[in-house]
């Protein structure tokens, strides 16, 4: 439990710092994500830190949406407050018992903070990668999520919906790299030019 408290608040501070440092003439710029531009992703981010939030206090509500149209003008401020209201909820003891609700999945709790570790920690690295900005993935929170998707997974292809079709990575390369190329992300992915 302590680890996986550890390995979201570090993917939740990372995120949040590149989250701040975004431009708004960065908002339109293409993303790892297909067909998701930088402000669909953080309206994604917005609505995913709430409901994961939610779910480690029992409670179910917020939409993962991804709409440029729907990002809140508070955008800024806003998905770092979530992020770290994220990992406070967490913390408490009580998130870990039981089964856990997000987007309309029940599962139990540790898997669903597994799962929340996994959105914040790669959606944060696209986000940074969009706009050419450093992303430093905490090791811990890789291990969780690779821990999650590999689970999640298998070695066959991935779940409907859940990633993209895998992109080979050499086995040497780095965890978060093999991380991304299991969620469908190419880690050498550039921004288009132009």
């Amino acid at each position: 439990m302590e680890t996986m408290q550890q390995a979201l608040a570090a993917a939740a501070t990372e995120t949040a710092r590149v989250v701040t440092a975004i431009r708004d003439d960065q908002l339109p710029a293409a993303t790892p994500c297909a067909d998701t531009p930088v402000a669909a992703l953080l309206d994604h981010l917005d609505g995913l830190t709430l409901a994961f939030r939610l779910a480690a206090e029992k409670r179910v509500g917020g939409t993962a949406s991804a709409s440029a149209d729907a990002l809140t003008p508070d955008w800024r401020t806003r998905i770092p407050q979530r992020l770290a209201a994220l990992a406070a909820a967490w913390r408490d003891p009580a998130a870990w018992e039981g089964d856990a609700e997000a987007g309309g999945v029940t599962m139990p709790a540790q898997a669903m903070a597994a799962v929340a570790v996994d959105e914040v920690l790669v959606h944060g690295w696209d986000l940074a990668v969009a706009v050419g900005a450093p992303y430093r993935a905490d090791p811990g929170a890789t291990e969780v999520a690779t821990g999650f998707v590999f689970a999640a997974t298998g070695e066959g292809p991935p779940v409907e919906g859940l990633f993209g079709p895998p992109v080979d990575v050499p086995a040497e390369a780095p965890a978060f790299d093999r991380l991304l190329g299991r969620t469908g992300r190419d880690p050498g992915w550039r921004p288009p030019a132009g």
